[in-house]
Parts: structure tokens; sequence; C-alpha cells
């Protein structure tokens, strides 16, 4: 017995990411419907290896019947249609930034916060995290459990593909023009991208910081029950897929490096490459389609108490979006669903 599963926003990078992780995982469904802007009118996405999916504009779709309407379509598109498709009973899992500090939507890693599943049912939705909160609080939930936080700061080097299609284009296209001696023009980017890097990702806020950069803090916070200080700051990088981070925290009791090696090895979801030596490190290039999240560049720091510096990759794509998605979807399925449910059932 399977599912009725609607895709919003199919035809952009997050929702064909996801319309791959719920054929690889085999999500269990039923039906499955790719659901787009009113631009992608007659366009087809791929499920799977063997189905090719029509696209509907998501004007002419009705949520009426559907268990789980997954939204990879931006904030204004979640919040114009995300209500409509929890009211019609859909469980709406949704990856814009829209719905992700309000107090009774909760804000899902499962790895490191599935109880606060528990109240989903509240208002049938809940939020997938910014693709940079999103690993950082895997690596620290295990240090907060053992040595409790203090302090975080982490450097960000995220990708454009974290910009969305768009940008993608536009390094590629500036990258082709400085090797062809022509002119480099910007349209999605406040600076040029190619061969550069551009210390804004969002728009500017009055305090001096980005917008993304207090989505990362404010998420971190709530992902993980706790109020620490967090200094951020983020960076776009010529990079099409997978985001990196430098980070250094503070624990409020000693952890040795071995201690945090041991406790990220048994963490679901993290994986450890460090060998201290040329090459002994994660890159984005190497985790392109990887669905752990890897740590790098593990030492001690010594500037302060109770200090770890370590390098941190994920595909921004894929476990920064996607898969946590499905893997939301799947522990929904598992812990709060009748296995002989009927169809869209509140």
């Amino acid at each position: 017995m399977g599912y009725r599963v609607a895709v919003i926003g199919a035809t952009g990078n997050v929702g064909r990411e996801v319309l791959n992780t719920l054929a690889e995982r085999k999500f269990p469904i039923d039906e499955i419907q790719a659901v787009a802007s009113t631009t992608t009118l007659g366009q087809k996405v791929s499920f799977g290896e063997d189905h090719v999916l029509n696209v509907i504009p998501i004007t002419e779709f009705d949520f009426t019947g559907f268990d789980f309407a997954l939204f990879c379509a931006g904030s204004l598109v979640s919040a114009e249609f995300g209500p409509i498709a929890a009211e019609a009973g859909c469980i709406v899992i949704d990856n814009s930034s829209h719905f992700r500090q309000e107090l009774e939507i909760p804000l899902i890693v499962p790895e490191v916060n599935p109880q606060a599943l528990a109240c989903f049912r509240d208002c049938n939705i809940i939020a997938n995290p910014n693709c940079v909160a999103l690993p950082l609080t895997m690596v620290l939930k295990p240090l907060l459990d053992e040595g409790g936080l203090k302090r975080v700061v982490v450097s960000t080097y995220q990708s454009v593909s974290g910009a969305g299609r768009a940008a993608m284009d536009e390094l590629f296209n500036q990258t082709r023009a400085i090797f062809m001696n022509q002119p480099v023009t910007k349209e999605e980017l406040p600076k040029q991208i190619a061969f550069n890097v551009i210390p804004q990702v969002d728009i500017f806020l009055p305090d001096g910081s980005t917008f993304e950069e207090t989505k990362v803090a404010n998420e971190t916070k709530k992902i993980l029950g706790v109020d620490i200080g967090i200094a951020i700051t983020c960076v776009r990088v010529p990079v099409f897929i997978g985001h990196s981070m430098a980070v250094a925290v503070e624990l409020e009791r000693p952890i040795s490096v071995g201690e945090a090696r041991a406790l990220w090895r048994a963490f679901p979801g993290l994986s450890i490459v460090d060998y201290r030596q040329e090459d002994g490190y994660v890159t984005p290039v190497e985790v392109v389609g990887e669905d752990s999240v890897y740590i790098s560049r593990i030492r001690a720091d010594k500037s302060v108490k109770n200090g770890l510096l370590f390098w941190l990759v994920s595909d921004n794509l894929r476990k920064g979006a996607a898969l946590n998605a499905v893997q939301i979807a799947e522990k929904i399925v598992s812990d709060y669903l009748d296995p002989n449910f009927a169809h869209n059932v509140n």
C-alpha cells in the first residue's frame, strides 16, 4: 500500500532531486504528481529510470486526496499554496524559509530532533531546514549532548546551486566568457562569481548581517533547542554543487579530538575523512550525490578552553534539501501513520 505524493517545484534543482530521491529510496507511492509554475506547462520530468511525468501548473492542481505535498518552489509559492494543501489534508513538507521560524511549525532534521514531529498534525506543515543549518546541527548535536555548547563560529563556502539553476548558469557563462575574452555579465548574483568569492548570501539586514546568516543562526538554535552563541559569515563561492563550512566550537566541558571522532562515527548520517595529509580531506566535488555529511580537518582549537575546529562538507541539494525532506516523510510514515490508512485522512 502506498501514498499519493505531489512534488511542487518539480522542474527546479531541488524538485528534481526530490523525485530522484523518492525513487531511489523506494518511498511507498501509489501516485506521484509533478507540479510547477504556469510557465512549465507542457514540460516533463523524470521519476526513476523508467517513468516520465507530465508537469501540472500549480494553479490547476487540486491537492484533495493527496497524502504528501513536498514543496520545493520558494517562499512565495509556499506562503500561498502551503496552507491550501494543508487544509486539503496533505502533509506539507516545505523546503522554503517561509515557515521555519513559526513556533507551531516543526523544523526537522530526523537524526537530530525527530521528537519535534509529534505535533505536526496541529497544522499539517513541517519545515525543512536551511541547507547550511541542517548539516551543521547534525555535527553539533553529539557535541552538545556530550560536552555542552558555549559558542559556535562558522564561515560558509556555499555553492551557486543554493541560489538556483539561473545562478549555476551564470557561473558557467561567466567562466566561458573569461576564457573566450568576452564581457562578463551578472544578473543573478551581486558580483562576478567566476574566479571570485562573494561575502554575501541573501539580502543585507540593518545590523549588517545577511538574511542567510540570520536564518542559519535562528534555525540552528530552534533545531537543537538551545540558545547558544552563533557567529556566522556566509560566502558564495564558484562551485556548482556542495556547501562547505569551517567551524569552530567552544564547549562547556572538554572533548578531545579522539572523543569527538567517536561521537561523530556513532551518529547516523555523518562520515569522517581526516588523514592529516595531502588529499586526506573531503571537498565539494567529491560529495555530489552523496547522502552523508562529511567531516575533515578535525583538531583542537588552542585559542580557547575546550575548543574544536573542523571542516564540514555536504551536497546541499541532497542531504541539504531533498533527502532530508524525504526522510521526514519516511519518519511520518513509520511513526505516525496507520499502516491501514485511507488516502488523505486527518
